[in-house]
């Protein structure tokens, strides 16, 4: 039975397919530094890490890390921060599953002052617990470090929760604390990226999600 478990959600890749805004405003801030401004496609790694992680690599180095996340949150407050589109079975899942008794958190690595009007504007923001994410000023950008948090703050038990998300910082985060974790393939990470990282299981579809959720919590090969 899934009564009673806590489920950690991550937002981008996972709820919501953010590709245009969050693209789009890092190569807003490239441009803006002058450096080189891959396509589209050659940047699709850029989804779901931390701003912070990413823009050394695309910069080459550190020192303009600062400048860059300020031009990226320049264009993502302007309006990109909405050009994003929840994916097909999302919503019949939160609901199954919150149906059957879960409490539902979103743990993701983008800021919460960004995260909770974005599903106040999608409507999802109301069938959480609660939202969390860094602060803007880089706390808890790591998503070890949020995950161990949101345990202390909500009296969450890692043995009997689960982390969704789709990417291997999810899984890595969610074992190091403690949890399970199945990797959302419909997102940004590969299967073999997230097994790699240690997910019990893989989905391949919101839709197929409660289903999932259910076989995990049953299977003794995902404890």
């Amino acid at each position: 039975m899934t009564r009673g478990m806590d489920i950690l959600l991550d937002l981008d890749g996972t709820l919501v397919d953010p590709k245009p805004g969050i693209i789009g405003s890092f190569q807003y801030a490239l441009d803006r530094l002058g450096a080189r401004v891959p396509s589209a496609e050659d940047l699709l790694w850029v989804i779901g890490p931390p701003l912070r992680s990413s823009f050394p690599k695309l910069l080459g180095s550190s020192e303009r890390t600062e400048e860059a996340v300020a031009l990226y949150r320049e264009n993502y407050l302007g309006g990109a921060m909405y050009d994003a589109v929840v994916y097909h079975g999302v919503i019949e899942a939160l609901d199954a599953l919150a149906a059957s008794g879960c409490r539902l958190f979103v743990a993701t690595a983008k800021p919460h002052f960004y995260a909770k009007p974005i599903l106040e504007h999608f409507d999802l923001a109301r069938r959480y617990v609660a939202i969390l994410g860094p602060e803007l000023d880089g706390t808890r950008d790591h998503k070890s470090d949020l995950i161990a948090f949101m345990i202390a703050e909500h009296r969450i038990h890692p043995e009997s929760a689960l982390m969704i998300g789709d990417r291997e910082h999810d899984v890595i985060a969610a074992v190091r604390n403690g949890m399970r974790a199945i990797g959302a393939t419909w997102g940004y990470g590969s299967p073999g990226e997230l097994k790699a990282a240690g997910a019990a299981v893989l989905c391949e579809s919101p839709l197929q999600l409660a289903g999932t959720v259910q076989s995990a919590v049953k299977s003794p090969l995902a404890r």
